[in-house]
């Protein structure tokens, strides 16, 4: 491993890392980069680079680092703008990426690859009120196929556009907890794999009676082992008992607490 953690490095050399032909782990946080180094050693299968000052993800940067597994970008003033199409393509044993705290409000067209099967891109404000409420939109060329877990906690998210849900057809687990939202993301009764959803501390005021489970009683869902509903204005009292049809254990859901 190569640490070079909390200095004030602000640019690397392209041929820095040329003797290092068998480096596995390379930790760059908490420096003054305004982009990943280029020419990283091929033989990487752990970057860690959050809490700099990356504001582009270049595809350049990315070719031939098909070792990769874990990829840290948190805490970087990156924008939607300024990732790459196709930057993380040919990553192909990438299964863990984060960017959360940072500026990105969507995800490029065909920007992921196969292989991500956990996908943190929260963006926490630095400033309150900084964000304006935005609109979640997976484009619809898009396919998550391979997202089992996605952590959009703490945005400005106010509603999930009708079929974006289509886009990570085996997702297990959704994080929307600290956000705009109004209303429950549309979708989640017709898909078929979701066990767990995060939707506390957001202004949803109703739930309607096929927000969470299918229309039909023996259409196939996986059970939900959790549902997060507390610190939302809607009172438990005003939901339709027949709304968690399709829940099992009464336990999994938590309603209440609203201030």
């Amino acid at each position: 491993a190569l640490i070079l953690v909390n200095n004030k490095i602000s640019k690397i050399s392209p041929l820095a890392f040329a003797p290092l032909k068998k480096l596995e782990r390379l930790y760059l946080s908490k420096n003054n980069l305004k982009e990943l180094p280029e020419n990283m050693p091929k033989s990487l299968q752990e970057i860690r680079a959050h809490e700099n000052e990356i504001s582009k993800l270049r595809k350049a940067v990315f070719n031939g680092l098909n070792q990769v597994i874990v990829l840290e970008l948190g805490t970087n003033p990156i924008k939607s703008s300024g990732i790459e199409n196709g930057a993380f393509q040919g990553m192909k044993r990438l299964s863990y990426i984060r960017i959360a705290d940072t500026n990105i409000t969507s995800i490029p067209k065909d920007t992921l690859g196969q292989s991500q099967t956990t996908l943190f891109m929260s963006t926490q404000a630095r400033q309150s009120n900084c964000c304006p409420a935005a609109q979640l939109n997976f484009e619809k060329h898009v396919m998550l196929l391979s997202v089992l877990r996605l952590g959009l906690s703490f945005n400005s998210i106010s509603s999930v556009e009708n079929g974006s849900l289509n886009n990570v057809p085996h997702l297990r687990e959704l994080h929307l907890n600290n956000n705009e939202l109004v209303r429950v993301p549309s979708g989640l009764g017709d898909h078929k794999y979701i066990q767990v959803v995060y939707l506390h501390n957001n202004k949803i005021a109703s739930i309607g009676i096929n927000d969470f489970c299918p229309l039909g009683y023996n259409t196939k869902k996986a059970s939900y082992s959790g549902v997060s509903l507390f610190s939302n204005p809607v009172q438990y009292w005003e939901i339709q008992p027949s709304a968690f049809r399709c829940i099992h254990e009464r336990s999994a859901v938590q309603i209440g607490n609203y201030k």
